[in-house]
């Protein structure tokens, strides 16, 4: 695979900015991606900004309690999955993990660590960690789709 992609995100701003830029990079086709991060290191905010690109106007929360957060709009479905509580990877056959990923939806998974062994393959994976400003930003593609999405988010 290419080069992947650092980046230093400034502020909540920005990595709202970021989830803007994956949502137009993305083009409303399925997509996978998982999103690593220490609590409150911008998961949610990134997950914001894809969702606002993509004209969603409501609130947006992190699921942590119920697992998943179904967004369907003008033609958009999104599902926002936070895994942080799952004690096991068989808990997602119970919440039909296999069906939400078999479709057309984008899927943005966070603490997917909790999923390891029954989740595929992401098509990106995001790492957000603090720093003394802001937060660092570390994306890898999985496959060549990602690979596509990647060299949308450098710009090129």
């Amino acid at each position: 695979m290419g080069a992947d992609l650092y980046l230093e995100l400034a502020d909540e701003a920005a990595t709202e900015a970021l989830g803007a830029r994956l949502a137009g990079c993305a083009r409303g086709q399925g997509l996978l991606v998982f999103l690593y991060g220490d609590l409150g290191a911008g998961k949610t905010t990134l997950v914001r900004g894809f969702l606002r690109a993509l004209g969603h106007v409501g609130s947006v929360k992190s699921p942590t309690y119920t697992l998943v957060e179904p967004y369907e709009w003008n033609g958009h479905t999104v599902y926002h999955f936070d895994l942080y509580r799952v004690g096991d990877p068989e808990e997602l056959e119970f919440l039909g993990i296999r069906d939400y990923l078999a479709g057309a939806a984008q899927c943005l998974i966070e603490w997917p660590q909790r999923g390891r062994g029954l989740l595929p393959e992401p098509d990106l994976t995001f790492e957000l960690a603090y720093q003394t400003q802001g937060r660092r930003l570390h994306v890898q593609a999985g496959n060549p789709r990602g690979e596509i999405i990647l060299r949308c988010l450098r710009g090129e």
